[in-house]
């Protein structure tokens, strides 16, 4: 069964179902261990959260390790629950079936339900890495592709290379998305609609930028401070004009900044699955309690 299956419905508005809760999993065995891990993992089944995101390069391969051994220890039920995991470039044909068999042999599994390629780079546009990864998809190996921070343009030339070969198809888009930042805006995510394309984000609270800790200097530890360069998606005027906006909102409202950005992103139109990363079992909580949200406050973003 693929990560996302059946009909897509038409675009997300106001009163329509709202997008689905993903937990990123890029701190497992990284920021938490495996024990808090579980507690996590544990808590988002719980509350119905049953798609699961990670990579192989998490951690460099415990995240999906650690995910692995939850799925041996729990064993949930296949019919609903969906793991997605991700390479990085570069692609080559040769090299490709057995980075995603190593995938698979962490997390313990026998096909993988979504893959991504983690970001584009021009050899992921190569005929025979395309041919390579419909193999996989037609000997059941991976039941659905996808592909994380492109180019809408980018993405619709691929999909018509694959169209015209008749290769299974990128089905799946997940990009960078939240009140600040938006890699995918109206427009093209209305087109994905159109391809039958899915889309899926991350970084709803922008690294902590939404919740306005950074306004007097970055904070120590954090992920603008560990990577520096991560600064420069945020660091702009539109980014702070935004964030002065939602600030403004939140208090009028008496709403945490965090709340009402989570909630604005579940909203808004054709957004498959927002994916939350985190900690703690409140983190999940948060999201769960922003997704519900239908105050007036979101009408004023």
């Amino acid at each position: 069964i693929p990560f996302f299956s059946g009909r897509r419905g038409p675009a997300i508005r106001e009163g329509m179902s709202k997008a689905k809760i993903g937990l990123g999993c890029v701190t497992f065995g990284r920021e938490i261990d495996r024990d808090d891990s579980f507690v996590l993992l544990d808590a988002a089944m719980e509350r119905g959260i049953s798609m699961l995101d990670t990579a192989a390069a998490y951690g460099e391969g415990a995240s999906e390790k650690i995910i692995g051994e939850w799925i041996a220890s729990r064993n949930p039920d296949k019919s609903t629950f969906k793991v997605a995991t991700k390479i990085l470039p570069p692609f080559d044909a040769t090299s490709i079936e057995s980075r995603v068999r190593e995938s698979q042999d962490h997390l313990g599994v026998s096909s993988i339900d979504l893959l991504y390629f983690h970001s584009w780079d021009s050899s992921a546009a190569e005929l025979d890495v395309l041919v390579s990864l419909d193999r996989l998809v037609r000997d059941g190996t991976i039941q659905q592709l996808g592909v994380s921070n492109v180019k809408m343009e980018t993405l619709r030339q691929v999909r018509e290379m694959q169209e015209q070969h008749s290769l299974a198809p990128f089905s799946v888009v997940q990009n960078n998305f939240n009140y600040a930042v938006r890699d995918l805006d109206e427009d093209e995510r209305q087109q994905c609609s159109e391809l039958g394309i899915r889309v899926v984000t991350y970084s709803p609270l922008g690294a902590g930028f939404l919740t306005g800790k950074h306004r007097d200097g970055v904070e120590k530890g954090s992920r603008f401070d560990v990577i520096p360069g991560h600064q420069d998606v945020y660091f702009h005027e539109q980014a702070w004009e935004r964030l002065d906006r939602l600030e403004e909102v939140a208090q009028a409202h008496e709403y945490s900044q965090a709340h009402l950005a989570l909630a604005w992103v579940f909203h808004q139109p054709n957004i498959d699955c927002v994916l939350i990363g985190g900690r703690k079992i409140e983190h999940l909580i948060q999201a769960v309690s922003a997704r519900d949200e239908e105050g007036e406050a979101l009408r004023e973003l």
